[in-house]
């Protein structure tokens, strides 16, 4: 069969199983620290519902405007569709090579009053408008600043061909629920490249002990940076050990294409591996969305969006100058403690419950591990995608990573 047919192939497998049904790391048997709510999710917390919209079509060359599509949207209401109250939110940049609008005025009053959306770079305008118009719709008031975030969905979209539509960022709010949050190759993270792997979107979730306030944290993420010699998983170089064929990024050309300097490689499809080439500087970004419901003030919020770096450098990264990873925080204690100018009583002081500094740690230690593990379980779900121009990038092996773990001595049963 032409390699091309097989490609192909590769692809129509990997869009026919649904996202919901894609394995996640503790099902690998990987190893983490804490113990996570009963969805493992960011809709652990209370309140918090998630909607996505997918959209991959065509295949082959690039034309621009016409495809081949891989992208979507995510977003994600800090208290539901239904609940338009602000929340405390904290914002941090640990590496700026990248967006997400609506992060003055976070950092400015400490509140977040809209919804958070997650698609690629060429779309922030249009999902922007779209959650400004579903606002409008919906809520109270007369202006607002939509958070929207961003990640590269490049080389396996045609991201210049501005194919997110404003009906689709609606269609992501409207359709947003709780419960169960699919991973992968899904909503905005469909484009994405995960630590030299397919990546995408992810999420975990921590839920601390009685004794340390019994608080739920949530993450998610849409995960598009790091290498994958740097990638660490239980604290082990597990791609360094794995029997991949090296530097393979396939975009199958005839003659190949010179990329970023070198020759690329033709791929068999029978032994994808890590779109990773030598000596090549590290570009692309992660949004990371951490959510609870402990009583946090804005401070205190940035606090915890700033142990995001933490956790990313648990898994290998040093957040290199290429990349945007931008990190946003927010608590849904304290309902209605500050809704803003248009709230009915705006001008007369609110009670609100605050952690103390000191009890602080147990959040920030749950923070840090579900990041980790939001970023794994993104990686895990995700399959093998072929995109414009023929560009594959691999999904990570489950068997040979858990080949690895269990070398080292740290598979664990699997768990759901």
């Amino acid at each position: 069969m032409p390699i091309r047919a097989t490609l192909a192939a590769v692809l129509a497998l990997a869009l026919a199983a649904p996202a919901a049904a894609e394995p996640r790391a503790r099902d690998l048997g990987v190893p983490f620290d804490g113990v996570p709510g009963p969805l493992n999710a960011i809709t652990d917390v209370a309140g918090v519902e998630v909607g996505m919209k997918t959209l991959i079509a065509g295949e082959g060359a690039l034309a621009r405007g016409k495809g081949p599509v891989r992208t979507g949207v995510t977003a994600i209401h800090p208290r539901g569709k239904a609940d338009g109250r602000a929340v405390f939110a904290g914002f941090f940049a640990g590496n700026g090579n990248g967006d997400m609008t609506g992060t003055h005025w976070v950092d400015e009053s400490g509140v977040l009053e809209t919804p958070i959306l997650i698609t690629g770079t060429g779309s922030v305008g249009v999902v922007r408008d779209a959650a400004f118009q579903w606002l409008a719709d919906h809520r109270e008031g007369l202006f607002w600043y939509p958070v929207v975030g961003e990640t590269a969905d490049v080389p396996l979209h045609d991201m210049a061909g501005r194919h997110v539509t404003a009906k689709d960022a609606v269609d992501a709010l409207d359709g947003a629920r709780a419960g169960t949050v699919p991973e992968g190759n899904v909503g905005g993270g469909v484009g994405m490249v995960c630590n030299g792997f397919k990546g995408g979107t992810g999420t975990a979730s921590r839920r601390l002990p009685a004794e340390m306030g019994g608080y739920t944290v949530g993450v998610l993420v849409q995960c598009n940076y790091g290498s994958a010699r740097a990638l660490r998983i239980a604290g082990v170089p597990v791609a360094r050990e794995m029997k991949l064929q090296p530097h393979c990024v396939a975009k199958l050309t005839s003659p190949p294409q010179q990329i970023f300097g070198q020759t690329a490689a033709i791929c068999d499809p029978s032994r994808l591996a890590i779109a990773d080439l030598p000596d090549q500087e590290h570009r692309g970004s992660i949004i990371i969305v951490i959510a609870t419901d402990a009583p946090l003030t804005p401070e205190q919020l940035k606090r915890v969006a700033r142990r995001g770096s933490v956790g990313l450098g648990r898994l290998g990264t040093y957040e290199a100058d290429g990349s945007g990873d931008i990190f946003i925080a927010f608590s849904t204690a304290n309902p209605g403690a500050d809704d803003g100018n248009w709230a009915s009583d705006a001008s007369k002081p609110a009670s609100v419950a605050r952690l103390r500094s000191a009890a602080l740690n147990p959040v920030l230690e749950a923070t840090v591990q579900g990041v980790e593990e939001a970023v794994v379980n993104s990686m895990v779900a995700a399959r093998t995608m072929t995109g414009a121009d023929y560009w594959t990038v691999s999904a990570l092996p489950h068997d040979q990573l858990q080949q690895v773990l269990r070398a080292h001595g740290l598979l664990v049963t699997p768990q759901r």
